[in-house]
């Protein structure tokens, strides 16, 4: 856990790729919970820029976990249709100053309301897998790691457990309220 960070600081997060080019910044997560497990950010229509420059406003509010002993961080995205979640297959993070970091893995789970989930990026991640020599140990860790997640889902785990992202985003309005 960086004991300087406290709930209620703001952070950026970057998320970078194996080769380590920076591949997508987010101008803006709350601090809502920070342990030496996880930290627990939220935001809302945050600006997101992409490695080319092109930048976009996210649509909906999202709280974010971001583990330190899981290759997986989770994303629940309070839409206007339901509570979806966006997993993203990486490192665990680390702080740099008030940034936090991660390399992404290709690979994501995307879960919809109803429960159900899709595996997404295959495609990608094979391509990747080539171009950026991916090791065979980092190949069998995002294969363990993808499992691992898929059953946290199935188990309904952390963020999956009923009001657990509810929760965290009624914290994240408190803050930005006071």
């Amino acid at each position: 856990m960086n004991k300087n960070i406290k709930i209620g600081d703001k952070l950026q997060i970057h998320c970078y790729k194996h080769n380590g080019k920076l591949h997508q910044l987010c101008d803006e997560a709350i601090v809502l919970y920070n342990d030496d497990e996880k930290i627990i950010v939220a935001n809302n229509r945050a600006k997101l820029t992409e490695s080319d420059g092109r930048s976009y406003h996210a649509k909906e509010p999202a709280i974010l976990f971001f583990y330190k002993k899981h290759w997986f961080n989770i994303i629940g995205q309070l839409k206007q249709y339901g509570l979806f979640y966006y997993c993203n297959i990486a490192t665990p993070y680390i702080i740099d100053g008030n940034i936090i970091k991660y390399i992404d893995y290709d690979l994501d789970l995307r879960v919809f309301p109803d429960g159900s989930f899709k595996i997404l990026d295959y495609n990608e991640y094979n391509y990747h897998k080539k171009i950026m020599h991916y090791s065979k140990e980092i190949q069998m860790i995002i294969k363990n790691e993808l499992s691992n997640l898929i059953q946290m889902k199935k188990n309904n785990d952390g963020p999956f457990e009923n009001g657990v992202v509810q929760k965290y985003y009624d914290k994240y309005k408190n803050i930005e309220n006071n």
